[in-house]
């Protein structure tokens, strides 16, 4: 059966927003998502009937949050095919990498080595860099090919005796790029290392089992997930985590405290020091479980339909060059056109209330693998329609003679 396009738009009030007697398009979704009505309902009922701190309060409303909250957890953790205990809620998905480079990374010493590629985000390299300042690990880059995917040769190559950590993408937020992470999984495992996979684009876009992709660490952020921003969620096996030391210091975090001595909890709470993100989780739960409602391959297979129609229609302008043609990719459509600057062409996109991204993406090492310096993405959602994607096509020809 299709995906039913026009029933889960019909979810999301801000699709509905005209702009100068225009619909919004909104292809911007790689960034950050739109928000549907259960997303915005569940956070709202919590703020008006249920709302206290959580784990310590003794009194209903404290143990009603508390649930709400765990029950995000578990939810979570069924999403992704994790144990419970294995899922820990950060700021960020930047946040998740950071406490992994900091925490785990302390097991690392000079001279070891932490491999990247050319097309991750700067979410999966700064962290590196900054543990690679303070302790003498060297960062790796494994380079990619002309087509956006990642070259395997040279990856099995760099698999030295020397490399404790591999820092992937599932889904290149630029490129759409795709990665086989069981494969790469087996061959970072049979080396002794770890794998940290930055899931952002890729829970978004395909079903996740974090056991079945062999990831020893899987990170994403709610708000691309259609939840609400400020809160990302980091799955580790739960093997580390008992043995790794907390990131952050303060309450919730600790089993007991002294003048002269501080025990630590047991994870996943070891690493939730504080308040955590409450609200943000009981809406990501809310995120989660409508989108389960729909069959995922459905919307693969539509946002699929939708990027080959995007594709073939702006590779029909000859000044058009598109960044990522990796066989199987997402529904990710970066492209140059011409000589103009990528902001330019977003804000003559944006005349016809066509949001789009422009620039570097926090991708710039790619940019500079690619030989540019900035590009525009059109990033396909479930709710994008084929009426969006022709008026995407129209709007680029009308930049393209603007330019010409």
């Amino acid at each position: 059966m299709p995906f039913d396009v026009d029933k889960a738009r019909a979810d999301f009030p801000i699709l509905s927003r005209i702009i100068n007697n225009k619909p919004l398009i909104y292809l911007d979704s790689g960034a950050s998502a739109q928000k549907p009505t259960a997303v915005i309902d569940a956070m709202g009922h919590a703020m008006r009937h249920s709302y206290a701190n959580v784990h310590r309060g003794l009194h209903r409303l404290a143990n009603e949050t508390t649930d709400a909250y765990e029950a995000g957890r578990e939810t979570v953790a069924r999403f992704i095919n994790a144990d419970v205990n294995e899922i820990i809620f950060t700021k960020s998905a930047t946040e998740a990498v950071n406490l992994v480079a900091f925490s785990y990374g302390q097991r690392l010493k000079a001279g070891d080595v932490v491999l990247t590629t050319e097309m991750e985000h700067h979410a999966n390299i700064v962290p590196w860099y900054m543990l690679a300042e303070r302790s003498g690990v060297i960062l790796k880059y494994v380079p990619i090919r002309d087509d956006g995917s990642l070259d395997m040769d040279a990856f099995e190559s760099m698999l030295t005796p020397e490399v404790k950590v591999v820092a992937v993408t599932h889904m290149s937020n630029v490129l759409g790029t795709i990665n086989d992470i069981p494969a790469i999984a087996a061959k970072v495992h049979a080396i002794g290392a770890k794998l940290m996979v930055d899931g952002c684009q890729g829970v978004v876009h395909m079903p996740v089992d974090v056991k079945a992709l062999g990831a020893d660490f899987y990170a994403f952020s709610a708000h691309k997930l259609y939840g609400p921003t400020g809160l990302g969620v980091l799955y580790a096996r739960a093997e580390l985590l008992e043995a790794m030391p907390p990131y952050q210091g303060g309450g919730e975090m600790i089993a007991h405290v002294t003048k002269d001595k501080i025990t630590w909890n047991e994870p996943p709470h070891r690493f939730e020091a504080g308040t955590p993100a409450i609200l943000e989780v009981i809406g990501l739960k809310a995120a989660i479980d409508w989108l389960s409602q729909f069959d995922r391959s459905e919307i693969m297979a539509h946002e699929h339909a939708l990027y080959k129609r995007a594709h073939d229609a702006l590779t029909q302008i000859n000044s058009l060059r598109v960044h990522g043609e990796a066989e199987g990719k997402g529904s990710i459509l970066t492209f140059s056109l011409g000589s103009a600057h990528a902001h330019d062409v977003a804000q003559i996109l944006d005349r016809y209330n066509v949001a789009v991204r422009a620039g570097t993406h926090c991708a710039e090492p790619l940019m500079t693998r690619l030989g540019v310096t900035s590009t525009v993405r059109a990033s396909i959602a479930l709710y994008n329609t084929e009426q969006e994607i022709d008026v995407l096509a129209e709007a680029v020809a009308k930049a393209q003679s603007f330019f010409a």
